[in-house]
């Protein structure tokens, strides 16, 4: 339980940094007093959201491959890994901005922003999406951090694009005059600042970024891309589904999509301390299965969500508590205000099946069952999503898309969790994941054999 605690902690200072400054950015905005400009934060960070989900998607991967190696006590392999997957995120997450970037105003139009919120969703888009692989390989780079179980610097690393981004945003918004445009600027400088304290920490600290040669780089992929490929495939279907409460959520007006994007502004505030749990137990189970050590799986597994079930009765009851101050520090009003009260009031309970989910996909990436993870978040992000938010937009309105929203997670966030201990009690019959993978090069032979070459030159 306390190398749980510490490495969530230590995570969760960095994420929720973030995650504030990011409500601390629509904050500002809604102080410009044109509501169109807070719908339009909410369509473009669902878009976003993909861009971000790929990234986390490939970070698993790294985590759990450069774990992995440091546990097997091959440093080198875990360099060669750290270094492959800082390659395959940048082109990877390239790719995609390239790929969109031409079609940002149709994909704007197609989850329901129309008029002048869709020009402006659309233009902050414009500016944001080209450094999606700036953040991408920060965040791998956090990720690579992790595995070596390193959750302090890997917290420095958010911390620091945090604390950019807190200076950065009013200076734009406010000081240069820039509104919509500064925050946008603001989140690509942030974004810079995040990559190279990143590089710094698993390179220059750790010596777990090696650059790959091209036949290197072509046997780092199979493992990686095994790994993150259905770990992408899992994060995908949050915003998906997030697409699809947005979509159902604009048939209510811009009112109605402003409070929502508010309340996605909140929950990382909120809850970001369970997004962090899900990283930091990874590596956790990670390292001790590289190990062989699976009498430790089943315990880092159940601490992990009897951390989740006290964490979150904490917090929803803080929020239940002050729903409507919290509504009032975003200036919400009207139907805005009433969903962002509902959702601390009601719909923030979710979170405790959520965070069950997240523990359990945690355990399915790290132990070479990512495909559960790809069922079960699908599952949540369609079956638990759409006929619930279909149901309660056409009973209930506005605050039953968000009721829908929570009510899906309960049976996902149970099942999940039976399927992970089930999974963890049968590991030891099941040979390692890594046993047909092939041995290292011999250390004459290897680019990789030192401390010292094992880095990027």
């Amino acid at each position: 339980m306390r190398h749980v605690a510490v490495m969530t902690a230590t995570g969760s200072v960095g994420l929720v940094a973030i995650f504030i400054v990011d409500a601390l950015n629509l904050f500002y905005i809604s102080m410009l007093g044109v509501q169109e400009l807070a719908a339009a934060i909410g369509f473009a960070s669902t878009l976003m959201f993909f861009t971000i989900s790929v990234a986390i998607g490939l970070t698993i991967a790294a985590s759990a491959l450069v774990s992995r190696a440091l546990g097997r006590g091959d440093r080198g392999e875990a360099a060669r890994m750290g270094g492959a997957s800082m390659v395959f995120m940048g082109l990877t997450t390239a790719a995609i901005a390239l790929a969109v970037w031409p079609f940002l105003d149709d994909l704007v139009g197609m989850i329901g922003a129309t008029g002048e919120t869709r020009r402006l969703a659309t233009r902050f888009l414009q500016i944001v999406i080209p450094s999606s692989p700036i953040v991408a390989m920060g965040m791998c780079a956090t990720g690579i951090m992790r595995g070596a179980g390193d959750a302090r610097r890997a917290m420095y690393v958010t911390l620091a694009g945090g604390v950019a981004a807190a200076v950065l945003d009013p200076l734009f918004i406010f000081g240069f005059g820039l509104g919509l445009d500064g925050a946008a600027i603001s989140t690509v400088l942030s974004r810079m600042v995040l990559l190279a304290v990143g590089i710094h920490g698993a390179h220059r600290v750790h010596r777990l970024m090696a650059l790959p040669d091209r036949a290197r780089l072509a046997a780092a992929a199979r493992p990686f891309f095994a790994v993150g490929i259905p770990a992408v495939l899992t994060q995908l279907a949050t915003p998906v589904g997030n697409t699809y409460v947005t979509v159902e959520m604009a048939r209510f007006g811009d009112d109605a999509v402003a409070g929502w994007a508010i309340i996605g502004r909140l929950i990382p505030v909120a809850f970001g301390v369970i997004f962090a749990l899900s990283g930091a137990v990874g590596p956790i189970l990670g390292q001790n299965y590289g190990a062989r050590r699976y009498d430790r799986l089943n315990m880092a597994l159940r601490d992990a969500l009897v951390f989740v079930t006290i964490y979150c009765l904490v917090v929803w009851g803080l929020l239940a508590l002050f729903a409507t101050p919290i509504a009032g520090l975003f200036g919400a009003s009207g139907p805005a205000n009433e969903l962002v009260v509902f959702f601390c009031l009601f719909a923030a309970g979710s979170f405790l099946f959520n965070g069950a989910l997240f523990v359990a996909n945690a355990a399915f990436n790290n132990l070479g069952f990512a495909t559960y993870s790809t069922v079960f978040n699908w599952g949540r992000s369609t079956l638990g999503v759409i006929p619930f938010v279909w149901a309660g937009a056409q009973l209930y309105g506005a605050k039953g898309v968000i009721a829908g929203w929570g009510l899906g997670a309960v049976v996902f966030g149970i099942a999940a969790a039976i399927v992970a201990f089930r999974v963890v009690r049968n590991i030891g019959d099941r040979p390692p994941i890594d046993e047909d993978m092939p041995p290292p090069p011999p250390a004459a032979n290897s680019p990789f054999s030192t401390g010292k070459a094992a880095t990027l030159q």
